[in-house]
């Protein structure tokens, strides 16, 4: 399918917050997939009547104005609630609260991010998650903290939105606030000038669907034309796009202020504050550990494609030579995260215990192949490889010793035969005392065993 040469796509962003609770109430809040429905659950995520929420969550708050700034957004210092009406069986109070809509003042405004105008970023509640087949609706997800960003229509083709939402994303999950295995969902509108008017095509939750939406749209428009304004829907087994129904405008919503939620001012204290708690971005990053560290391009790259091996990198490189430690993280502790299919924020290695173990492989105290075979060992949680290295484990090499020291210690040998229990305690003694304790004390007991019978 070709794409025209000319289009107009805007996108609005969805993405989740991470924080401990939901926006409005102390629920818990989960975005794992699978959970029991309707598990974390309270009046006022449900809408109950007479239920009132609770000032926003301060977390979410503080992680949205990230957000702002690394979009280069201006950052709003008075934020008013809106109620934002739609009757939809997921919305159980009948509106939704957000800092959007005519009246309201977003998070951010008029930011720029890879070459894209930012018109706004603002934070809103999300709905419940409702089965229209069946009728079933869970409430665990109703109240969940999300942002939202919007772009101005400044994309011409679906190859240039996929690039800079890949960049978005991970810019994102640099900031650690958004919850990247929750996904997103983006709303892209799309229309040829002087061929068709708007149209919004809603809920797209990948990248592979967002560009196929796009093209799809584009050659639909070329084709039909169209001057009327409407929402739409992307099927994926199909492949193609679906009305929903005509495009709200917002007076359709009926945005009142929401007299339950005082107004949010920001003071010029905490936007500083915040401020100070972005981190580089991903670009910052990568140059970083190309100039301070002499890391080649190709390496830094696959360092610096999630923020925690970046991190947890430059924290080792502090404290041994950075080529040495490169192949450790690149190679041999991707190997280890590959094999459980985990993330490094998933298991409990300290930096300490990982410089130790290279520091042993540096100075010869153990071989290589036994610095890998300890790094195994580091899943889940990693230790002093100092208390283990270099144990001898080799059947072979502690028969030798066990011989050796049983020829030199007869009487010992003719007292275990005799049924002399603490000869043998004796002469596991004289083992590790020949191996500097380096030997394995199961392994060996057994070998001395075995060749005593």
């Amino acid at each position: 399918m070709t794409e025209p040469l000319e289009g107009m796509i805007g996108l609005e962003i969805h993405a989740y917050l991470v924080t401990k609770q939901k926006l409005f109430c102390t629920c818990k809040s989960s975005r794992e997939r699978g959970l029991k429905p309707n598990t974390f659950i309270c009046p006022i995520c449900c809408g109950m009547p007479g239920s009132k929420p609770m000032l926003p969550n301060k977390e979410a708050v503080k992680k949205a104005v990230q957000i702002g700034l690394m979009l280069g957004c201006t950052i709003n210092t008075l934020l008013i609630w809106q109620r934002k009406h739609y009757d939809w069986p997921d919305l159980p109070k009948g509106y939704q609260n957000t800092l959007s809509g005519p009246y309201a003042f977003p998070v951010g405004i008029s930011g720029k991010f890879n070459g894209i105008t930012v018109s706004s970023m603002h934070l809103e509640e999300d709905p419940a998650s409702w089965t229209p087949t069946t009728g079933e609706i869970d409430y665990n997800r109703s109240g969940l903290p999300l942002v939202e960003i919007v772009t101005a229509p400044e994309f011409t083709c679906a190859t240039e939105v996929i690039a800079w939402l890949k960049k978005l994303l991970h810019n994102l999950e640099y900031l650690k606030a958004v919850d990247s295995n929750a996904g997103i969902k983006v709303d892209v509108n799309v229309n040829i000038p002087g061929k068709s008017e708007r149209v919004e095509i809603k809920n797209i939750n990948s990248l592979e669907s967002i560009e196929k939406a796009i093209n799809y749209e584009f050659k639909r428009q070329a084709q039909e034309g169209g001057k009327k304004i409407e929402t739409r829907r992307y099927d994926e087994v199909k492949g193609k796009t679906m009305l929903m129904r005509t495009k709200e405008g917002q007076a359709d919503y009926r945005f009142i202020s929401d007299p339950d939620l005082q107004e949010l001012v920001l003071d010029a204290s905490f936007i500083s504050q915040v401020a100070k708690t972005v981190p580089e971005s991903p670009e910052q990053k990568l140059k970083k550990i190309i100039d301070h560290y002499n890391i080649g391009p190709q390496d830094a790259q696959v360092l610096t494609k999630h923020i925690d091996i970046a991190e947890f990198f430059e924290k080792v490189a502090e404290k041994i030579d950075p080529p040495f430690a490169l192949p450790w993280v690149t190679v041999e502790l991707f190997r280890l995260l590959n094999e459980h299919k985990v993330a490094l924020s998933a298991l409990d290695i300290q930096v300490a215990h990982f410089v130790k173990l290279l520091e042993l492989v540096r100075d010869g105290k153990i071989t290589e192949l036994q610095g890998k075979q300890l790094l195994k060992q580091f899943y889940p949680k990693s230790f002093m490889p100092e208390q283990i290295a270099g144990k001898i484990t080799d059947v072979e090499e502690l028969g030798r010793v066990c011989k050796d020291v049983l020829s030199k210690n007869p009487q010992a040998v003719s007292d275990y035969k005799s049924g002399g229990q603490n000869a043998l305690n004796f002469l596991l003694g004289e083992i590790m005392r020949a191996t500097q304790k380096r030997a394995d004390f199961k392994i060996a007991r057994e070998v001395l065993q075995k060749i005593l019978a």
